[in-house]
């Protein structure tokens, strides 16, 4: 038999997982993966300590992509002071991709701009 557990060995794991995500607010949740998807376009854009390893343009596209979308849809839920505040980390993500692109795309054409409108 192996040593390895899993965490639904115990009859009050799940629950407990469960209890623990219903005393999350949905904002909380949306402005947490929110920054996880910001924090891992900045590393694709260049923006970590290690740049020349760990650029990738088009992972970066899709995370923020990915984050437009999601600040876009949630921002008339999550209220202004939240979504302002997201906006303007996709809008900085969205500069350092054109400034960090070989061929920059067209104004109003970079990832997410279709959500967002132009950025420049």
């Amino acid at each position: 038999m192996s040593d390895i557990t899993s965490p639904y060995d115990h009859d009050e794991a799940p629950s407990d997982a469960v209890r623990d995500i219903a005393e999350v607010s949905a904002v909380e949740v949306i402005t947490t993966t929110a920054v996880h998807l910001m924090s891992a376009a900045a590393v694709k854009c260049g923006l970590a300590d290690d740049p020349e390893n760990q650029i990738d343009l088009d992972e970066a596209r899709k995370l923020i992509i990915a984050l437009a979308g999601l600040v876009t849809a949630s921002a008339p839920e999550i209220g202004d002071q939240h979504a302002r505040s997201l906006r303007d980390g996709l809008r900085s993500l969205q500069l350092a991709f054109r400034e960090a692109s070989i061929i920059p795309d067209p104004i109003g054409k970079g990832p997410g701009e279709n959500l967002t409108g132009p950025v420049s």
